[in-house]
């Protein structure tokens, strides 16, 4: 399987366990040369001794062939429990494609994205648990190591990748559900959140519900799923489109060139708010775009626990 991961490679798997491990053993192949470490607490490398550090890690059988100090490094062993936070609400199923048994929306990039970090997170011995919302919570475990609470998670994610589960017209309520996670959580844990973070006319109670969280003593990476090409940069051709509200079912009929440059800078203006406000709070912001690579959800993810550990 390819290091660059393409989301349609698969539909050919109905594996998620399988799918996760060749996401993440991909990703980690890619970090042999890195800063980034505690993955497990197996062997990782080798480097130099330096003077003044303690030698209970010097390698002396390396020593005795080579006549050099060299320290084993190993991965470390954390305790770090992170939730992971997936919103399921309609306008994450785009782009929405009727019948089409072709996965390639936000929520499929959420789920395997999640599936990743559930393996990741379990390699590295830290509990995990899993939240599912829209316009209330649909599932919530607390985070956990067991392998059976693995399963439990492993499947309720396979369920959303089921397009004949699909459910158009199902709303989102961002902010009453983070203010039920926020307390549903015990104890200080990092929250993961996977959202296209579409409450733009709540901007002020949205983040009241970010900064409970944070209150709370909680450590919150928020991930923006868009498809930038779409709705980001509103890249489409020249000519009449219909568009539907995956949430209400509202429909418009336009050209999108005739409005391209208004939607752009109002899209803009949200997302920029929706960084200044991040930055205020203390709460990580990065942006999932559907079209790349699950690595730098993923480098976003160790980022953030280099800092905390």
């Amino acid at each position: 399987m390819k290091n660059l991961i393409d989301i349609q490679q698969f539909q050919e798997f109905d594996n998620l366990d399988l799918i996760a491990h060749e996401v993440v053993e991909g990703f980690i192949t890619g970090l042999h040369r890195s800063p980034f470490h505690g993955f497990s607490v197996e062997f990782a490398e080798h480097r130099l001794y330096n003077q003044g550090e303690s030698t209970r890690t010097i390698d002396w059988k390396l020593f005795a062939r080579t006549d050099r100090l060299y320290v084993k490094q190993y991965e470390e062993e954390t305790n770090l429990r992170c939730q992971l936070v997936i919103d399921t609400s309609s306008s994450m199923l785009f782009p929405y494609s009727k019948g089409s048994k072709r996965l390639f929306n936000k929520l499929a990039f959420s789920v395997y994205t999640s599936a990743a970090l559930i393996y990741l997170l379990r390699k590295q011995r830290d509990a995990v648990g899993l939240s599912l919302f829209s316009d209330e919570i649909e599932f919530h475990s607390q985070p956990r190591l067991s392998a059976v609470h693995a399963e439990v998670m492993m499947g309720k994610l396979s369920e959303l990748l089921q397009p004949e589960s699909y459910q158009l017209r199902k709303t989102t309520n961002t902010t009453a559900v983070l203010h039920q996670i926020a307390e549903n959580i015990h104890k200080r844990s990092l929250v993961v959140i996977f959202s296209d973070m579409l409450d733009s006319e709540k901007t002020e109670e949205l983040f009241s519900a970010l900064q409970h969280l944070r209150y709370n003593k909680h450590e919150v990476l928020l991930f923006h799923v868009t498809d930038r090409k779409q709705e980001r940069e509103f890249q489409y051709s020249n000519k009449p489109h219909r568009f539907i509200d995956l949430e209400t079912g509202q429909t418009i009929k336009l050209n999108p060139w005739e409005i391209k440059s208004s939607y752009v800078e109002s899209v803009n203006s949200y997302f920029n708010e929706l960084k200044v406000k991040c930055g205020q709070y203390n709460i990580d912001l990065a942006e999932a775009d559907i079209n790349e690579d699950f690595k730098h959800v993923l480098f976003a993810y160790l980022v953030k626990r280099k800092r905390l550990y």
